[in-house]
């Protein structure tokens, strides 16, 4: 073969390769960080922006983030949760009103000093959290019992200014959050909405992410700044052996109000004091699934979520009736939409099929339609999934009742095996050197303990390396069985509660 022919025929190979190469150059197993990193723009779920730590959310993204949004919103106006929205700015000095709460933003906080070249007389905090915002007009609008419970939400931003590396959707210094703030007559009334709110929490993890999750309490250490007790959902990242804080309801018990005055006149006529809850879940949502679901090819989706749940390719061949194919897969997308599946057709010219099918992928769509001569011959369609790589033939005829029952076993299966994944990682120990070995092993760590603060900041202190000190993640609710005369792993001391221990981000 000529020198001028191989020159043409190794640069057409070159030329294929990258049209239909769209494989990642990180691996989930090797370098994780870099991977999510990659994942999340390669996928188009965000862009980076010119300030960093601050992220351009994509369609995609910003869709993910609409149909968790379509649950949660209609579920807590069930509970009579109505729908405001406060200014963003805060005067410091309200912040300061309660000390534990602004010394635990104080870092993160990003003041406004200046308008146009002028300085402000005032500064005003970007809001981190709206307690300090909203509490003052509680104060005003709450005279009497029969004000009483005020339950407000808000769908809104926050900015964080966090030191350090920020990660995409993870810990970003601008993200959106939906946060609720209720104010109530009785302590046990405020207890049942925050376990009420956790339990849509979870709801939104395992039912729509497909990300299994532990509802329990956080240790005194992380309870949010002003706060009686923190209750969360807490996911893990097997990749990494981190916990992940997924959301959270507060119980602030009378704290603010004592502080922002918020009282009301009771039946008998006596001034008290509301016990109050704040709570929310953030775009961080969307950052779990990708740590918890994504592979070497990239994002996967589960379809509750996926704007897409469907993509349909043409696959034609040279002498091939072209136009029946075409046909064909217009006519699947349309009878697949009027089931309220939600497809679509990629009739792009530029690319080739394999092209498609490795950008389809690296968008994390959950089932993939292949047609070509053959499938249109025999009446079918070809059907690939996203979250196994299984590939099966469907007949025409059946076409929307086994999609949609692959919609169903895909969502159940990422969630099985992410469950599955997550449970092997559990360990239970009772001993120090238990605990440091599994740790070691990336572990999420089940341990008695004494509930002590000072014992947790030793552990943590002793733990401390270069890729992060134990912590606290959470004491579960569903507490296993605590045989008497146990110790505590770490104390000594007799032992209080089974306890979640780990990394965490």
């Amino acid at each position: 073969m000529a020198a001028n022919t191989i020159a043409k025929v190794q640069s057409g190979e070159k030329n294929k390769k990258e049209e239909t190469d769209l494989k990642l150059s990180n691996r989930k197993d090797e370098n994780f960080g870099d991977w999510y990193s990659e994942v999340v723009v390669s996928a188009e779920l965000i862009e980076h922006y010119d300030i960093s730590g601050l992220y351009i959310l994509r369609p995609s993204a910003v869709e993910i983030w609409e149909t968790l949004q379509a649950f949660f919103d209609p579920e807590i106006k069930k509970m009579n949760v109505k729908n405001c929205y406060f200014p963003m700015f805060v005067l410091e000095s309200h912040m300061k009103k309660k000390k534990d709460h602004y010394d635990s933003f104080s870092q993160e906080v990003a003041l406004v000093t200046k308008s146009g070249e002028s300085t402000m007389d005032i500064p005003l905090a970007i809001r981190p959290s709206s307690e300090t915002i909203m509490y003052p007009y509680y104060s005003k609008w709450i005279r009497g019992h029969r004000d009483l419970p005020l339950k407000l939400n808000q769908w809104c931003n926050v900015v964080r200014w966090v030191i350090g590396d920020p990660t995409p959707f993870i810990r970003s210094r601008e993200f959106l959050w939906q946060e609720g703030h209720s104010a109530f007559a009785t302590e046990a009334e405020a207890h049942a909405e925050a376990l009420e709110i956790l339990e849509l929490y979870r709801r939104i993890y395992e039912e729509y992410l497909a990300v299994p999750v532990i509802k329990g309490t956080k240790s005194e250490v992380d309870t949010f700044g002003g706060a009686v007790s923190t209750n969360t959902v807490e996911a893990f990242i097997p990749n990494t052996g981190r916990g992940i804080q997924g959301a959270t309801t507060h119980c602030l018990g009378q704290k603010f109000a004592e502080k922002f005055e918020v009282n009301f006149e009771d039946e008998k006529r006596d001034k008290t004091m509301v016990w109050q809850n704040s709570w929310g879940y953030s775009t961080r949502t969307i950052g779990a699934m990708v740590m918890v679901h994504g592979d070497d090819k990239g994002l996967v989706l589960p379809p509750k979520v996926a704007s897409i749940q469907v993509i349909v390719i043409p696959v034609p061949y040279k002498d091939a009736d072209t136009q029946g194919t075409n046909d064909a897969c217009e006519l699947t997308v349309k009878i697949l939409c009027e089931a309220k599946i939600r497809a679509e057709l990629d009739s792009r010219d530029n690319h080739s099929p394999e092209r498609k099918y490795s950008e389809w992928e690296m968008k994390g769509v959950p089932l993939r339609i292949e047609i070509g001569p053959n499938d249109l011959a025999n009446k079918q369609v070809s059907v690939v999934r996203r979250d196994n790589g299984a590939k099966m033939d469907i007949g025409n005829a059946d076409l929307v009742e086994e999609i949609k029952k692959l919609l169903i076993n895909i969502q159940q299966n990422m969630f099985n095996v992410a469950k599955q994944k997550r449970d092997e990682c559990i360990q239970v120990i009772h001993t120090w050197d238990e605990f440091v070995e599994a740790l070691n092993q990336r572990k999420m760590i089940l341990a008695p303990w004494c509930d002590e603060k000072v014992v947790e900041l030793d552990v943590t202190e002793k733990t401390t390396n270069e890729i992060g000190a134990a912590k606290v993640l959470c004491s579960p609710f569903d507490q296993p069985e605590l045989v008497e005369g146990t110790k505590c792993f770490a104390s000594g001391k007799p032992a209080k509660k089974w306890t979640y221990w780990g990394r965490s981000y």
